[in-house]
């Protein structure tokens, strides 16, 4: 049953019915009746020229934002607020490119166009699509004994392999169990007449976000290789983003620096030697946040989590300290280690040495995450925040595994928006 090709677009299955006519609706209802709304009024209902190519141009980010955002929309976590971001990143940017290219367009056109198309788009996704369910037979034996709980989908338990699926949207077997010849027969047909079938670990992965490696294999192995041409322009558009960074916040971090020589006695960086990119050691550096470790009280505590760990409610942190980790401003300076070529804006996050020995004695495979750099964000951290217990730990490394199994330009657009939303409102901060 190996040969079975498993559906990658698992996500949209339930959603592919509505997925022509909500983009042309969407055409219709913001491109083409703006368009000949102004005609009308403005001349009688002849279409002129700037509004025939205001409309096409308008046609042509309609169609840019909704592919864009059913690309986002493959990943879990995605919510009916993408729409709304895609469609005004493709306004805007047909907009500045109509400005470049000094082309004659109607401004009141296209912005009741685009007024139009994220009221439309925006409702059609919550009324509609969004209410949809996932229905998803589970064939019994291996994995699918211990379906996970994810919104959305409603799992259906298969007692026969002649069970009525035409109320399902695909079928879920772990095709490492050893089935009965009835069951191994049905999966086949299952295929056969053209109902999609899922391997567990695949489904699961795509549903949770989290890629679970129990063991190592060749496929494993290969799977989890990143794309190394995306990850080499990755790092050079990195290098540059945190050089203009680095010049626009400087204010900003020269006005945190002396307040945080005011708030309390120290220095006003601090760094700690962290595991990179193939398990190499580098210096980080990030705002002081805590009292340092030498004006500490005495404590019972072991040096490892004294020195490693951040607890809920530390007593080491300023209150300075509890604004900027709140709002992630400590981690600014760290633009400096992705000039340096250290780290990326986006992977997995650093660790401290102690901790990262720790872990790699507890949790197998551990150490396979640094193939690639680490991230001042991630895919852990928009999933999950900030954990340092080994159970939690362990669910973080699954997250991380994940992102580098399905590492691509959209994964990472999709953990900034993400990251936005956290930074204003201080999620998974300690």
């Amino acid at each position: 049953m190996s040969s079975i090709v498993f559906h990658n677009t698992l996500p949209h299955v339930a959603r592919r019915t509505f997925v022509f006519p909500q983009y042309l609706l969407g055409i219709l209802i913001a491109a083409v009746a703006p368009m000949l709304g102004f005609a009308f009024f403005l001349n009688g209902g002849r279409v002129a020229d700037i509004q025939l190519l205001t409309g096409l141009g308008c046609a042509t980010a309609i169609t840019a934002g909704f592919v864009g955002f059913r690309k986002l929309h493959l990943f879990p976590g995605s919510y009916s607020g993408y729409i709304s971001m895609s469609l005004t990143f493709a306004y805007g940017a047909l907009a500045v490119g109509m400005l470049m290219l000094r082309l004659d367009y109607s401004r009141p056109q296209l912005t009741t166009s685009y007024g139009v198309a994220l009221i439309f788009f925006t409702l059609f996704q919550i009324v509609v699509v969004d209410r949809q369910r996932l229905r998803l037979g589970l064939v019994p034996g291996g994995r699918s004994e211990r379906a996970p709980a994810v919104r959305h989908v409603v799992w259906k338990r298969l007692e026969t392999p002649d069970d009525d699926l035409s109320d399902v949207n695909g079928v879920v077997v772990d095709l490492r169990h050893d089935h009965s010849a009835a069951w191994s027969a049905g999966i086949a047909e299952f295929a056969l007449a053209g109902v999609p079938v899922h391997h567990t670990s695949d489904a699961y992965e795509l549903l949770t976000g989290r890629v679970e490696v129990h063991h190592l294999s060749e496929n494993t192995l290969g799977s989890l290789n990143p794309n190394d041409l995306y990850l080499r322009l990755k790092s050079f558009a990195d290098q540059i983003a945190a050089l203009v960074c680095l010049i626009i916040l400087s204010p900003l971090l020269a006005v945190v620096a002396i307040a945080i020589k005011l708030d309390s006695p120290g220095p006003i960086f601090f760094t700690q030697i962290r595991i990179g990119q193939r398990g190499g050691p580098f210096r980080i550096f990030k705002l002081r946040t805590m009292i340092p470790e030498e004006l500490m009280p005495p404590s019972g505590e072991p040096t490892l989590h004294r020195k490693a760990i951040t607890v809920d409610d530390d007593p080491r942190i300023t209150r300075l300290g509890r604004v900027l980790r709140r709002y992630r401003i400590d981690e600014l300076p760290q633009l400096l280690n992705i000039l340096l070529g250290n780290m990326s804006f986006i992977g997995p996050r650093p660790e401290a040495n102690l901790l990262t020995k720790w872990y790699e004695k507890e949790i197998p495979f551990y150490h396979y995450r640094h193939i690639i750099k680490p991230g001042l964000t991630g895919w852990a951290q928009v999933n999950q925040g900030h954990v340092a217990e080994i159970s939690d730990v362990r669910d973080k490394l699954y997250l991380d595994f994940y992102y580098i199994k399905y590492f691509s330009l959209w994964l990472d657009i999709q953990i900034i928006l993400r990251t936005v939303l956290i930074v204003m409102t201080g999620f998974g901060a300690k």
